[in-house]
């Protein structure tokens, strides 16, 4: 069973920038691959990014030259640096991971971004 802890979040003014962190535990760090999502009020959650088991990383057009996925194993974390934030990033951001035919989740960290 993974338990993933997600930390970071805060208020931040427009243009600012936050690194957001999930610590995993209960599995193979190495192994798993990592996401985020966000989720804003009143809307469905969206994908954000993702970083493979070997490093490749991938993220959705609207954050696309901004957010920076990146994973250090050792201790078992990964982490989501935004930059440029924008208002629209506003909302809860969680980390997810699937294993073993299983979805895990965080509890979120709230990003709220001030215009």
């Amino acid at each position: 069973q993974v338990k993933l802890v997600e930390s970071g979040g805060g208020l931040v003014q427009a243009g600012g920038s936050l690194r957001l962190s999930c610590v995993a535990s209960g599995s193979i760090f190495s192994s798993l691959g990592m996401t985020w999502y966000r989720q804003a009020p009143g809307k469905q959650r969206e994908w954000v990014a993702t970083i493979t088991s070997t490093g490749s990383t991938s993220y959705s057009d609207s954050v696309k030259g901004r957010f920076i996925i990146s994973r250090e194993n050792a201790v078992k974390t990964t982490y989501l640096q935004m930059n440029s934030l924008k208002p629209d990033d506003t909302g809860a951001y969680y980390c997810y991971v699937f294993e073993l035919g299983a979805n895990y989740w965080g509890q979120g960290t709230q990003v709220t971004v001030s215009s």
